[in-house]
């Protein structure tokens, strides 16, 4: 090899070491088309999903038009003469709103304070447990309620707590007298979550057994090492390893805090117990449905869903803040 030949590659050697690494070349943008192409099916999956959204969930938003609008059956679905906030005033002048409102708060956080630890308390006892078969049968008890219908839930309550039902024949065996529960305000919230709970618990678990199986088992082990008992553990390893899904599930049920059952409620309420099972959901279906004040009931539901953004907003930043995790 000559002296040239050595220096041009001594050369061509320090230049590509002089090269700064960040001027690397960049990948060029992959072609939607032929993303689309390789990755058809995958997209064909979510076209009956986001058409159910747009037609059912999206376009019906259009109708809150007519919150500030005149309707009248027959005319046109987006009202006939504007209003502006006639019937919203009409309904923050309203004392019956206000009574189904509260009727509302209360029955919601009530579910909220109940139904949502409940699940994470049962998916910790039943992670505790090493009998795998009696595992599976508590496992499957606790989550066939959910799949009932809620018309066969209302029977089987209505069948139990009416008069002549099983539990007043067990406090006449007792030499006490029948109670009315069906028929008494007093006793509608105990009973819807009580039912809620029957119906829910167990179903709400699987997500949170799903999301203790995320949980390194190193950190058993270390927390073992320094001593700590099972309660200890499940303070210190357990709740932190599941918090995300626990805040994940929090900020969703504070959303929906205000859209108590319609169905549920609708069945088992009545005239005499309207002073505390009267909610929003029932009174917009009497007063939009029932009564055919459309534009009205529009305006209520309207400021519902408002209300439950705002929940939702504030849940998540308050969530984001403290602890750390949260929707977006």
């Amino acid at each position: 090899m000559t002296t040239i030949e050595q220096q041009s590659r001594l050369g061509s050697g320090s230049a590509a070491r002089s090269r700064k690494p960040g001027r690397a070349r960049r990948p060029a943008k992959r072609n939607w088309r032929r993303t689309l192409k390789r990755d058809w099916q995958l997209y064909a999956l979510a076209i009956l999903p986001l058409a159910f959204l747009a037609i059912f969930r999206y376009a019906p938003m259009v109708g809150n038009v007519i919150a500030f609008r005149t309707f009248r059956p027959g005319g046109s679905i987006f009202g006939e003469q504007w209003v502006g906030l006639r019937y919203v005033r009409m309904f923050i002048n309203d004392p019956a709103f206000w009574n189904v409102f509260t009727n509302t708060a209360i029955l919601g956080g009530l579910t909220l304070a109940v139904c949502f630890p409940l699940p994470i308390i049962l998916a910790l006892m039943l992670n505790e447990v090493r009998v795998r078969r009696f595992k599976k049968i508590v496992q499957s008890i606790s989550y066939l309620p959910h799949f009932l219908s809620i018309v066969i839930v209302v029977g089987m309550l209505m069948q139990l707590l009416s008069v002549e039902g099983t539990v007043n024949q067990i406090l006449r065996a007792f030499d006490f007298d029948p109670i009315p529960f069906l028929q008494r305000p007093e006793w509608f919230r105990a009973i819807y979550v009580g039912s809620e709970v029957w119906q829910t618990v167990g179903w709400g678990t699987i997500l949170y057994l799903a999301a203790l199986t995320t949980v390194d088992q190193q950190l058993y082990e270390a927390a073992r090492i320094d001593g700590a008992n099972r309660w200890r553990q499940t303070w210190h390893v357990t709740l932190p390893g599941i918090r995300p899904m626990m805040v994940t599930l929090l900020i969703l049920n504070t959303g929906m805090f205000l859209n108590v059952g319609f169905e549920k409620v609708l069945l088992l309420y009545n005239p005499m117990t309207y002073a505390t099972a009267d909610v929003v959901s029932t009174y917009l279906y009497r007063v939009g449905l029932v009564a055919n004040n459309l534009s009205y009931a529009a305006a209520i539901g309207l400021f519902q869903a408002l209300i439950g953004l705002a929940m939702i907003l504030s849940a998540n930043m308050i969530s984001r803040r403290l602890v750390g995790s949260s929707l977006w």
